[in-house]
């Protein structure tokens, strides 16, 4: 049994275009986006719409970030599913900073291009291996409420 997971799931839209740059000497890719999330609801007591953004760090690596790059544009919904890790560095005060990310690889990760297939082919990636996007349906929440079964 496991003791602990660590498993982070996010379905939004890219900010900007991936910024993609290898690393070091073994020359690997890394993809780094923003994704935004938009929670949305009706505030009863002034009767309005509310809404929050929140912006998240991803860093896709490997073979995923080559697709990545390939396919995702600025305003691309996707589906990001990865790992959550902070990262601590020092600015130039030499202050301590952290900065969170959701860290997407071959092994453990998936990035799913939801746009519709006029915009994007239906091109979604798990782990290095294309499968079929899944059919979704939107209910007037905006919330996603029923998949087809992949398995």
């Amino acid at each position: 049994m496991a003791h602990s997971l660590n498993k982070v799931m996010i379905i939004g839209n890219c900010g900007k275009d991936p910024e993609v740059r290898s690393l070091g000497n073994s020359g690997e890719k890394v993809a780094n986006l923003r994704v935004a999330t938009t929670e949305r609801w009706n505030d009863k007591a002034s009767n309005t719409q509310k809404e929050q953004t929140e912006w998240h760090n991803v860093a896709v690596f490997g073979r995923l970030s080559e697709i990545v790059e390939k396919y995702v544009k600025r305003g691309s919904k996707v589906y990001v599913e990865g790992k959550l890790i902070t990262k601590k560095w020092t600015d130039n005060n030499n202050n301590e900073r952290y900065t969170t990310e959701i860290q997407v690889n071959n092994f453990n990760g998936a990035v799913i291009f939801l746009d519709s297939k006029q915009q994007q082919q239906g091109q979604s990636v798990d782990g290095g291996n294309q499968r079929q996007q899944p059919q979704s349906h939107v209910n007037n929440t905006g919330f996603q409420t029923e998949f087809d079964n992949p398995f």
